[in-house]
Parts: structure tokens; sequence; C-alpha cells
């Protein structure tokens, strides 16, 4: 079976912001691709409807994915209504199960909005649920014995929603390929506006690039970095497995 890494988060461009460094590595090192939003979309915008939203938000992150090479895999909820519910669970995990991951990235279990946790939560039972024959996936497809070992990104702002400090256990050198990241993000064209006036942020690029500086400083080590914490292996692989830091060994800096 060939390496799979499968970055799954709630929304168009998250993986851009937090992790697509990582991904764009993990490609490199010989990693097949995989690339998910669970939403839409559909809300990202405050000129037009939520059916233009959404089709416009697919095919910017369409032409993200497709710009390192990944697979594209279809959403399946709108904003604000990500529920771990067993509906989306069980086509969760049906996609996992037709992915077969290796590595998964996903966004941290505590973040500032709720559709990131509940994304994170989805993913990480959909990967537990992989081997398990007589769980039910929508669609059908039988279980897979793939081990599969998670990882969490790091929130934004580096806080949990009560304002707790977040520290990754890893720091992955992305110096190398941060202007890859910043060229996929920039396949969301429709949200600089609505980054501006919704969240704050000036130029959406320019702010995805302090975040990446942010992480390089906390490193030490590096101008430019994402952080990552790697989920306890219960359920999902060996103790000691850790795909990630095996297979970017010269980028990866641990916590101190």
């Amino acid at each position: 079976m060939s390496k799979r890494a499968f970055a799954l988060v709630a929304h168009p461009d998250d993986i851009e912001f937090t992790m697509a460094g990582t991904l764009i590595l993990l490609g490199r090192a010989g990693y097949e691709l995989h690339y998910m939003t669970v939403a839409s979309g559909c809300c990202g915008s405050m000129e037009t409807d939520t059916a233009t939203t959404a089709a416009t938000r697919r095919a910017e992150a369409q032409a993200a994915a497709a710009s390192i090479q990944a697979i594209y895999h279809e959403s399946l909820a709108d904003d604000l209504e990500i529920f771990y519910d067993r509906p989306t669970l069980r086509r969760m995990a049906s996609i996992m199960r037709e992915v077969a991951p290796e590595i998964l990235l996903v966004q941290s279990p505590q973040d500032y909005m709720e559709d990131h946790m509940v994304a994170s939560r989805l993913a990480v039972t959909a990967a537990f649920t992989r081997c398990i024959p007589n769980y039910p996936v929508d669609p059908p497809r039988g279980a897979v014995e793939q081990d599969v070992t998670v990882y969490h990104a790091q929130p934004h702002g580096n806080v949990g929603p009560l304002c707790e400090p977040i520290v990754p256990h890893i720091y992955i050198d992305i110096t190398s390929v941060i202007d890859d990241k910043s060229n996929m993000l920039a396949q969301h064209a429709s949200q600089k506006k609505w980054l501006d006036e919704t969240q704050g942020m000036d130029s959406y690029l320019r702010t995805m690039r302090d975040m990446s500086r942010s992480m390089g400083q906390m490193s030490g080590r590096c101008e430019y970095a994402e952080g990552w914490r790697r989920h306890l292996h219960f359920g999902f692989c060996d103790e000691d497995a850790d795909p990630l830091c095996a297979a970017l060994a010269d980028l990866v800096y641990r916590q101190d």
C-alpha cells in the first residue's frame, strides 16, 4: 500500500492556514496527498448567496489541492452545521477507509470555533473505526488494517477557547515551502474581504505568514514553522509510531 497523508479540516482555507506546509513537504517525501474540508464554506461571504459562495469556495479548494497534486474529497455539510452525529460520522468513516492514510492531519481539539473542534473529533473517531468491521459506514466499505497516526495542528492564536495556551509537541520547518503555502492560500481569493471584515485579518496572506513566522520563533530554530501534537496511539497505531517525524526528520524540532 502506498504511503498516504490525509489533511481533513472544517473549512476551505483551514488547511492552508495551519498545515499546508507540512502537507507539501510530505508530498515531496513521496506521500500521496488527500485534501478534504468537512464544510462547504457557504457562509464565507457578505455579498453572495449560500449556493454561489459554496460553489466559489469549492472551486478554490479544488484549485488549492490541485496545486500540490492532492486528491480532493467533497464536503459533507454546510458551515456552522458540522455536527457530531451518526450520519456524518458514517460518511466520514467510509472516506477514511477509502483513503486508508498512514498520516492523518487534523485540527486542534481545542480551538476558537466549534466547527474546527467537531471536525477534529469526527476525523479522530472515523480513523478509530477504520478497522472495525461491525461499524456500518456510508457508503459501505470493508474495514482496513492500515495503522494511522493522528496529528493535531495548532489552533488559531495558539490558544484554546478559554484562552489556555496550546503548546505543540513538535515544530516542522516549512521555510523552504512558505511560498508554495502562500500560493495555496491565494487560491482562496474570495476570502480576502471576508476575513478582513469579519475576523480582522488584514490581508490573509500576510496573516498566514505572520502565524507561520510566530511558530518559527516559538521553535527557536527556523524562520517559518507549523506546530503539531501527536494524538494518543491507542486504537490507531503502535506506541512508538511517528511517521510524520520519520518522513521529515531533518525538518523536525521538538519542544524543549
